[in-house]
C-alpha cells in the first residue's frame, strides 16, 4: 500500500454547489450533473465568504458540478482555474443513482460515515479516495509554495481527507468554504466565515 502523501501546509477546500440528485439524496459520484439553481445561488455565497482570502490557486475536479463552482468564484475573485483529475468524486460503482437513504437501511447502517464499509467492489477503495486526494493537495503545494490553495471537490473526497488527517468525518455543506488547518503535527477543519 502506497504511504500518504501529507501536505506542508494548511489549505482550503469548497464543497460544489447543489445538484438535483444531491436533493434527491443520491449516490452521485462520477455520473456529470450541473448545479440546480441552490447550487448557483450557493457558489455566489461561498465567493464572497472568501473575498478577503489571498488566493493564489484555485483547482476543481473535472466534474462540471465542481468546474462550474469554481469559475463562478473565480469569476469574483479574478482568478484562474486549474482542473485536478486526482480530486474527482469517489466511484460508487453500482451504488451510482441509488438513494442513500435507503441504501443505508438496506444495510443497517445510522451514520453516513458507516456508508464506507459497505461500497461495492466495482466502486473505488475509500483508502484510494484519500491517497490521490491527498497527492493532489502535496503535489499543488509543492509546485506552488507559499500559496494559498482552494480546492473545489466534493464530499467523499473531503471525508477521506478529514478522516486521513482529522481522525473522522465532520459536518460539510454545499458551497461552504473550510480550511484544513496544520498545528505542528495536528490537522483540524474550520469553516470559513
Amino acid at each position: 500500500m502506497n504511504q500518504l502523501a501529507l501536505p506542508s501546509h494548511s489549505f482550503l477546500c469548497l464543497r460544489h454547489g447543489a445538484t438535483d440528485w444531491n436533493r434527491q439524496h443520491r449516490f452521485q459520484g462520477r455520473t456529470d450533473n450541473l448545479l440546480n439553481d441552490d447550487g448557483v445561488a450557493q457558489a455566489r455565497a461561498a465567493a464572497l465568504r472568501l473575498r478577503n482570502v489571498a488566493l493564489g490557486a484555485i483547482v476543481a475536479s473535472p466534474l462540471r458540478r465542481a468546474v462550474q463552482t469554481a469559475d463562478i468564484v473565480a469569476a469574483a475573485l479574478s482568478r484562474p482555474v486549474a482542473i485536478d483529475a486526482d480530486i474527482i468524486e469517489c466511484d460508487f460503482g453500482s451504488l451510482e443513482g441509488q438513494s442513500i437513504r435507503d441504501t443505508m437501511r438496506r444495510h443497517g447502517l445510522t451514520a453516513l460515515e458507516q456508508l464506507v464499509s459497505i461500497l461495492p467492489a466495482d466502486g473505488e477503495p475509500w483508502a484510494a479516495v484519500s491517497r490521490r486526494a491527498l497527492r493532489c493537495v502535496t503535489t499543488w503545494q509543492e509546485s506552488h509554495p507559499g500559496v494559498e490553495i482552494l480546492f473545489v471537490c466534493h464530499d467523499a473526497v473531503m471525508q477521506a481527507v478529514a478522516q486521513a488527517l482529522c481522525g473522522g468525518f465532520f459536518e460539510n455543506r454545499y458551497g461552504t468554504p473550510f480550511r484544513f488547518a496544520r498545528a505542528g503535527s495536528t490537522w483540524t477543519v474550520e469553516e470559513i466565515n
